[in-house]
């Protein structure tokens, strides 16, 4: 397994790593809507959060010497699927056909009060 860091997403704020990459796959933490430079939360709804949750993404697979257009798989986390379609609206800016697979949840809460959190499993280009 090789651990992957990236100064230009924000910093784990528990005991797990950004991503590990292990069987040529980078396995990347849920990203939170938080600026890599000031640690504070980017936007207030759902579609704008994600919008930073995917370039927290893309930052970490430029580190694993991959692209976000590599992603096989996300899970995306809500804590209101009532900004499902505008979620998916931003989504789809950062993936282009095949799509990854994905699941979605509603949740009751997340770090820091935001309203979106994206893991992902991304391939090496």
């Amino acid at each position: 397994m090789k651990k992957i860091e990236s100064s230009r997403a924000p910093a784990a704020i528990g005991p797990y790593s950004l991503a590990i990459v292990t069987n040529k796959l980078p396995f990347v933490s849920g990203q939170l809507p938080l600026d890599p430079d000031t640690g504070k939360v980017v936007g207030v709804s759902a579609a704008q959060q994600i919008e930073q949750c995917l370039k927290n993404v893309s930052a970490i697979a430029k580190t694993a010497g991959t692209a976000i257009h590599a992603t096989v798989k996300t899970t995306v986390l809500l804590t209101d699927l009532g900004e499902f379609a505008a979620v998916n609206e931003i989504y789809s800016q950062f993936f282009k056909d095949p799509y990854p697979a994905r699941a979605c949840y509603q949740v009751v809460a997340l770090p820091k009060g935001v309203r979106v959190e994206v893991e992902a499993v991304i391939g090496l280009e």
